[in-house]
């Protein structure tokens, strides 16, 4: 399968291409260059299927020239590292509303279905493809994807995981998950900004000739393990499926019935992958982006205008305190009939104005697909404690944001179909806001809140957490977004 840039400047004749390189050599992301399709037939076999099964089935229909057997070891491999070898379980919370358990990986976030699979794309990627040089990984994370990548490619051959994430933009689990990575070809460091003064420097590299051709000097070649890669992106479009398979088999939807699937959202992979689900053949009815107080999303969602010139919050739910939205890029491609020039266009206007309008058309397209709206802090500590209170059932700080939406759209479209809400990460990470909205007493130290949240809930302390209070912080370096370039240089001699 061909894939192509959404700018124009780039096309390769493979996914083992695609994801070998990352970024498209004009900045822009590579898409497939058609959809596989998934028929009812396959939908109702993969019900018979476990995940890793599942997933191997999905990610093949994209990535050809692997050996389909392979790929099935790899991930059942990957999905081995999961609690009861099950990546997404799904939890019926009532009749018509699931969560879909994302965070049961070893960094304990969504992130891990991908990026313990990406290591073997990567590698295989690179060998298909011919590519003899050192692998470096350039990560920018809002904290959970830089340490899933890190824990993914520890001491992986031929490869080096660099993360950036914004100096004081993540939980203090998040950063102790980071700065405590074991592995000899890793490398962390926090910038002053926020995180998308950490994403803009790492496309910056990307993209510029004369720091790639340093890199090229020292045998070293440019890769990402963002969701901008679309070896990130690929399997999480996985578990779309799966649980939709895990519906059907437990007899709460029958085939082919519509299903709404509500995610939070900040640099619109997660939900992208879902939208790419459904242009396979998954009887999705909405996706439905939930965002937090940066509701720059959702603004754009209603009105046709990104408009990214606004005010940055530092939320409860850091993993969503993004104002540029990457992957958002790829839905606009779609939107304008895959016209690369207009999507270009786009593009060079947010980087120019931080903003862009959409046709009238293509919002009316937007509308008959998703639906969007946001929470505040307030809100979404409320929710925490309203569904603990009914349920048992403990959210994270960015689940519940989705939890939210999803009961403002129900009230607000009368939309009678089952809806499936993504928890993206464990409780646990962010025990500290999570205890404060159930019980209001909560202490400073982010293990004792873990403690208390434990007594509280009587949900089990992962062991991720426990090891950390023993591990030693290894990365402490605190840089200017101007020094990037620098320190990833120091980094690969």
């Amino acid at each position: 399968m061909k894939f192509i840039s959404t700018r124009g400047g780039s096309q390769v004749d493979s996914a083992a291409k695609a994801i070998s390189k990352g970024l498209a050599n004009d900045g822009g992301l590579f898409v497939p260059q058609t959809f596989p399709t998934v028929s009812l037939e396959d939908l109702n076999n993969l019900c018979k299927m476990d995940y890793a099964e599942r997933a191997c089935f999905v990610i093949h229909k994209f990535l050809e020239e692997y050996d389909y057997n392979d790929l099935l070891t790899a991930c059942k491999n990957s999905y081995s590292k999961f609690e009861e070898n099950d990546a997404a379980p799904l939890v019926k919370l009532d009749d018509k509303c699931f969560i879909l358990e994302l965070f049961h990986g070893p960094t304990l976030a969504f992130k891990d279905i991908a990026l313990t699979l990406l290591p073997y794309l990567l590698r295989k990627g690179c060998d298909l493809c011919g590519v003899k040089e050192e692998v470096l990984i350039l990560v920018a994370t809002s904290g959970d994807t830089g340490k899933a990548a890190l824990e993914g490619f520890k001491d992986a051959q031929g490869i080096k995981v660099m993360v950036f994430y914004p100096s004081e933009g993540v939980s203090d689990m998040q950063k102790l998950q980071m700065c405590t990575q074991e592995g000899g070809n890793v490398n962390v460091v926090a910038i002053k900004g926020n995180f998308d003064d950490c994403q803009t420097a790492v496309k910056k590299i990307f993209t510029d000739k004369n720091i790639n051709d340093m890199l090229l000097k020292n045998n070293v070649v440019l890769s990402s393990a963002n969701s901008m890669n679309f070896g990130r992106l690929v399997p999480q479009v996985s578990y779309y499926f799966s649980a939709y398979a895990d519906l059907v088999a437990s007899e709460e939807i029958k085939l082919g019935d519509k299903v709404n699937f509500v995610v939070p959202t900040g640099n619109f992979g997660n939900i992208l992958a879902g939208y790419y689900a459904k242009q396979m053949g998954l009887p999705i009815d909405k996706l439905i982006c939930a965002s937090n107080s940066n509701n720059v999303l959702t603004e754009f969602f209603v009105s046709g205008t990104y408009d990214a010139n606004r005010e940055f919050f530092k939320t409860i739910s850091p993993s969503m305190d993004i104002l540029i939205s990457s992957n958002l890029e790829r839905l606009i491609f779609e939107l304008s009939g895959r016209d690369t020039s207009l999507t270009k266009a786009r593009m060079d206007e947010l980087k120019t104005s931080g903003k862009y309008k959409i046709s009238n058309n293509e919002l009316k397209t937007l509308e008959k697909e998703f639906y969007a709206n946001f929470t505040d802090e307030i809100d979404c500590k409320e929710t925490i404690k309203d569904v603990f209170e009914e349920y048992g059932y403990v959210l994270d700080t960015h689940t519940s944001v989705a939890y939210s939406v999803a009961q403002d759209f129900i009230i607000q479209t009368n939309n009678q179909n089952p809806v499936v809400i993504l928890s993206t990460a464990s409780p646990y990470k962010f025990s500290h806001d999570v205890l404060s909205a159930i019980n209001e007493k909560a202490p400073l130290d982010a293990f004792k809140c873990a403690d208390k949240l434990f007594e509280i809930t009587a949900m089990d302390i992962p062991k991720q957490i426990l090891e950390l209070k023993q591990k030693e912080k290894r990365f402490t370096k605190v840089i200017e977004k101007t020094q990037t370039v620098d320190v990833v240089l120091d980094f690969i001699k």
